[in-house]
């Protein structure tokens, strides 16, 4: 290389080195575009939760009212049991993911590690049903729990959408990427597929547990179409969104109530994923879900 070729080099450089810098700026003035798209219905909400009820719809538009009352918080939590909507979608989505774990990991691991004939196409079968909409089941599936005398119980609550091909696929896109070899190493040993399935499997999988639990929980606690054709003791059994749909029937003309009363059904969700957000997202990398 000669002298004459090194101012060549160092504009070169100087150019790809500013075009980074370009496209970082870029990707992260998009990033921060797509957030606050996000964010402003939210931050919308908390604002008109803390609205008096005569400053909710004002010309022009403000995001802030004349005051903060902190007590549509207590106002919203006393005109309804919100307190039971909230303890009941605690208890079903907890029970829920649970079960959920327990059946998807089993399954999962049958369908990874276990050789069985036909194993490929019932799984292909089970996936098929991921295609089919809740719409088309909540009809047989009210029949069935009326024949089980489960109508109006949290056994119909937790129990008809914890078998789901979605958690199978997961844990079993995560345990085919765990090395043979380690189970190898456990049979010569003397274990058999429970202990290495319990002792090696499940420990390395706590990340894409994380995943899937994070997701059904979210799912049971904002499922409103199955709980709200099931449970006729609403009041008793029902949780947060039929809660809300009931609150908003009854009082929505105050808006400030509504927008508070939902505030608090998003706190649940926004804590667990607060809590899991690193085992999320190694989560995500791991099983295949961040679209590698």
């Amino acid at each position: 290389m000669s002298d004459s070729d090194l101012p060549d080099l160092a504009l070169s450089s100087r150019a790809a080195r500013r075009s980074r810098i370009v496209r970082g700026v870029v990707s992260h003035l998009l990033l921060i575009l797509v957030a606050a798209a996000f964010a402003v219905p939210f931050v919308y909400m908390v604002a008109t939760s803390l609205k008096p009820a005569d400053e909710v719809f004002t010309t022009p538009p403000r995001l802030l009212g004349s005051q903060i009352r902190w007590q549509n918080y207590s106002d919203a939590l006393a005109f309804l049991p919100f307190g039971r909507f909230i303890l009941n979608g605690f208890m079903v989505a907890f029970c829920g993911t649970v079960v959920v774990l327990v059946a998807s990991s089993l399954s999962a691991y049958a369908f990874a590690r276990l050789r069985w004939r036909g194993r490929n196409s019932v799984f292909l079968a089970f996936l098929m049903t991921l295609m089919i909409p809740q719409e088309v089941l909540v009809v047989p599936m009210y029949v069935l729990m009326r024949w089980l005398g489960w109508v109006d119980s949290y056994q119909a609550l937790i129990f008809p959408w914890a078998f789901t091909a979605f958690g199978t696929f997961l844990l079993r896109q995560f345990f085919l990427t765990v090395p043979r070899e380690l189970e190898e190493a456990a049979w010569i040993d003397g274990a058999g597929f429970v202990r290495s399935f319990l002792l090696i499997m499940l420990p390395l999988a706590r990340p894409a547990l994380a995943v899937l639990a994070a997701f059904t929980f979210i799912g049971y606690w904002n499922s409103f179409l199955w709980p709200l054709i099931v449970i006729d003791s609403v009041e008793e059994r029902g949780t947060v969104p039929v809660g809300l749909n009931l609150f908003f029937g009854q009082q929505g003309s105050q808006w400030n109530l509504v927008m508070a009363a939902s505030v608090v059904s998003m706190a649940p969700t926004a804590v667990l994923v607060l809590l899991l957000h690193r085992h999320l997202v190694r989560g995500i990398a791991a099983t295949g879900l961040a679209g590698r």
